[in-house]
């Protein structure tokens, strides 16, 4: 098989010289005394040897250039004036290998021919690279439903940019994971993924965590230590759960991102920084910056582009695809003989409404196959809310079986979820109705969906949302006030 080799040379005798000596050796040399014309090939060699004294063009320069325009092409440096100076010139410039004039046709061959094995290494490793990505990356999004096969295209088209993304959904419905699969198919897949539950830590010690602190900026700070902000620097940073970071945290999180650099806890410097934001959120951040706990310049940085997460349950038969994954996983882990879940089961999955998503599948999945005596699930496995639950088309009418009757608790939440979807989700009519306050109705839903900001939308097939499901458009709507006009 031919290769190509371009030579960048002032003295055309050498270009010469070359094409005659290395044809045999399966080498097909195009040489070129000016550099900005031998600039134009460079789609079409595999390897390049350039002088580093090119009459008046600096052969340094020219050689970072072709690095610019073809990072993963390799280049040889050549000069007669060969000294270690320009040896680590020609190396910090990028070039793959040195050669000092006049050199050996045996020694330039086994230069070029280290270089065209880098090379097919690199395409190689770049190969395994994006077949990894396919294995781990969207892929992982378990579900071939309707509204995973949207997000997967929408994660598709966003992935290869490098702008802020905000990922909204429910508590437990993957976001992390969407995450992740946004910086493995990104321009920044082989930088680090770092990630913060701005939720999960205090507010004295988030700060720290994320810019970092000197020795002795506060009682503790033994030793100094760096941010996640800088941790990330080149990567990707997931701020999961934003919207419950505090509101004197996003005024300085905004000037990090405005600024690109961040001062750690007890210094003076300011330290730069190039991070990729990706930010989730189970919340209404609208409504949010609507009530003041938000800010509403921070949202426009971190919401240029906006994947929203759908929730389990309207996944379809996605829950069975994800349930027989996790009972695989952890089959293996626990060295059980448990192979799938019996026909009972699938239809208990499929009925019930996973509040929790599917952090609260795989939960149930785990215990499942810990505790079964059989190869395939049972229903008896299974936790008692989900052996006992009933969709809401049997909720009223009770059946006579004792064993089938379901908790006050649940009747209710699916009453007064039926309410609020017949009046639009208008909160005061729907109050009316029930019987109580506005207040009340707010504590019930905060009970039902842990957030009363956050109102689902009842799915055109009647079924009504679970607890902590985002609305079917992605958009979190906000309740109207009854005096409005629409």
């Amino acid at each position: 098989m031919t290769s190509s080799l371009l030579v960048i040379d002032d003295d055309p005798s050498l270009g010469e010289f070359l094409e005659v000596a290395l044809e045999p050796e399966g080498f097909e040399v195009s040489a070129f005394t000016d550099p900005r014309k031998a600039l134009l090939e460079l789609e079409h060699v595999d390897v390049v040897l350039i002088d580093l004294k090119l009459g008046l063009e600096d052969g340094t320069r020219v050689c970072q250039q072709i690095l610019r325009e073809q990072p993963g092409l390799p280049v040889i440096v050549m000069t007669a004036f060969g000294s270690l100076d320009a040896a680590v010139a020609s190396i910090r410039a990028g070039a793959y290998d040195f050669l000092s004039k006049p050199f050996e046709v045996e020694a330039l061959l086994i230069a070029l021919h280290r270089a065209m094995r880098m090379r097919g290494l690199r395409e190689e490793v770049n190969l395994l690279r994006q077949e990894l990505t396919q294995v781990e990356g969207f892929e992982e999004l378990v579900g071939e439903s309707a509204p995973m096969r949207k997000l997967r295209g929408l994660l598709e088209r966003i992935a290869h940019a490098d702008a802020a993304v905000l990922i909204r959904g429910a508590t437990g419905c993957g976001k992390e994971l969407v995450a992740r699969a946004i910086h493995r198919r990104g321009p920044r897949a082989d930088q680090p993924f770092v990630a913060v539950n701005c939720a999960a830590i205090a507010e004295s010690l988030l700060e720290s965590e994320l810019f970092g602190h000197t020795r002795g900026a506060f009682t503790g700070a033994d030793t100094a230590r760096q941010g996640l902000l800088q941790r990330a620097s080149g990567g990707s940073l997931l701020l999961d759960e934003i919207g419950d970071m505090p509101l004197a945290l996003q005024a300085k999180l905004l000037r990090v991102l405005e600024e690109k650099t961040v001062r750690p806890l007890g210094s003076d410097k300011e330290v730069p920084i190039d991070v990729r934001i990706l930010a989730a959120t189970h919340c209404d951040l609208e409504e949010a910056v609507r009530d003041g706990s938000f800010r509403e310049d921070l949202l426009y940085r971190i919401n240029v582009l906006q994947v929203p997460v759908p929730p389990l349950r309207e996944r379809g038969t996605d829950v069975l695809l994800l349930a027989q994954r996790f009972v695989d996983v952890f089959a293996t882990r626990n060295g059980k003989q448990v192979s799938g879940i019996s026909r009972a089961v699938e239809e208990k999955l499929l009925d019930y409404d996973w509040p929790g998503n599917v952090r609260e599948l795989r939960n149930c999945i785990e215990r499942a196959v810990v505790m079964t005596r059989h190869e395939k699930l049972v229903v008896e496995d299974l936790p008692r809310k989900i052996q006992r639950f009933r969709s809401s088309e049997g909720l009223i009418n009770a059946p006579d079986d004792p064993a089938e009757l379901v908790a006050l608790d649940q009747v209710e939440r699916h009453y007064i979820l039926r309410v609020l979807e017949t009046v639009g989700w208008n909160k005061a009519h729907a109050a009316r109705i029930l019987g109580i306050n506005r207040k009340t109705l707010y504590r019930k839903l905060e009970q039902f969906m842990g957030d009363s900001r956050r109102l689902p939308v009842m799915k055109p097939s009647g079924r009504l949302p679970a607890a902590g499901d985002p609305p079917a458009s992605g958009r979190l709507p906000v309740a109207r006030d009854p005096s409005q006009k629409r």
